[in-house]
């Protein structure tokens, strides 16, 4: 699979699971994202590990490792060859689970059907396993909402960021014009996966909840991702967002 394609498919599985943020009209649709937040877990074929050879295949390079013990993420920053999307891959590390939940949420991954288990498109095809039930899903994100949204969405991209530079827009008329269209951003520097640095502005506006049907029948309305706008304090004519987008106390390097 070529970028352009991998990107597209991700794009594409984005924007089928949150409508609202494919309808949005705010600017040209043409305007690539200046990062997308992928998230994964790591076990087997999913883990980051498994899945470098193929995104280095495809031109990304790694440009940092960062580590956030508090969310139990190791999280990898890949940029392409091109001005592109860069990646912002965060891998839930299972072991900061109870053993209960780990057990419970890797008993669902190993369900998962081997050819389903391997290759960058597992990143875009949908979730590989079987649905959970409701009680595990309540379980998983009492202890950790990020295996909770793995354990309903699979390996999966979980927002895009978009550079108000980029966009010829400043923060305020982006966020009122997404306000008046339904989507009124979280409070504070959160994302839903990791911790932002104060060298940016951030925004980040949950998606309209989405009907899921649990295994055993169970239906619920979940907010399973979102959109991000991002700004800088400083302008740079040379660092890009995703450059900027996590903390330094975070950066660590990993043999």
């Amino acid at each position: 699979m070529h970028r352009e394609e991998f990107i597209q498919q991700l794009w594409l599985d984005y924007i089928h699971t949150h409508p609202d943020i494919g309808a949005l009209r705010l600017w040209p649709l043409s305007t690539p994202a200046d990062y997308l937040t992928l998230v994964t877990l790591n076990h087997g074929g999913f883990s980051s590990q498994a899945l470098s050879p193929a995104l280095a295949h495809m031109g990304y390079r790694h440009i940092g490792h960062y580590a956030m013990a508090d969310k139990g993420l190791l999280i990898h920053l890949l940029a392409p060859a091109d001005s592109g999307s860069w990646l912002v891959l965060a891998e839930l590390q299972t072991g900061t689970l109870s053993r209960p939940s780990r057990e419970a949420l890797l008993g669902l991954v190993q369900q998962a059907h081997p050819q389903d288990s391997k290759g960058q498109n597992l990143l875009c095809r949908g979730r590989p396993w079987p649905m959970p039930t409701w009680a595990l899903y309540q379980q998983l994100y009492t202890e950790h909402p990020l295996a909770a949204w793995l354990a309903v969405m699979g390996p999966r991209l979980h927002h895009v960021g978009f550079d108000c530079e980029q966009l010829g827009l400043s923060m305020e008329t982006i966020d009122r014009q997404l306000t008046e269209s339904g989507l009124p951003h979280m409070e504070g520097q959160q994302n839903g996966v990791f911790s932002v640095s104060n060298l940016l502005i951030h925004r980040f506006y949950p998606t309209t909840p989405q009907k899921k049907i649990f295994d055993q029948g169970d239906e619920h309305r979940l907010c399973l991702g979102g959109l991000a706008i991002v700004q800088k304090h400083l302008d740079s004519n040379h660092e890009r967002v995703a450059e900027l987008l996590l903390p330094l106390h975070a950066r660590c390097e990993m043999a």
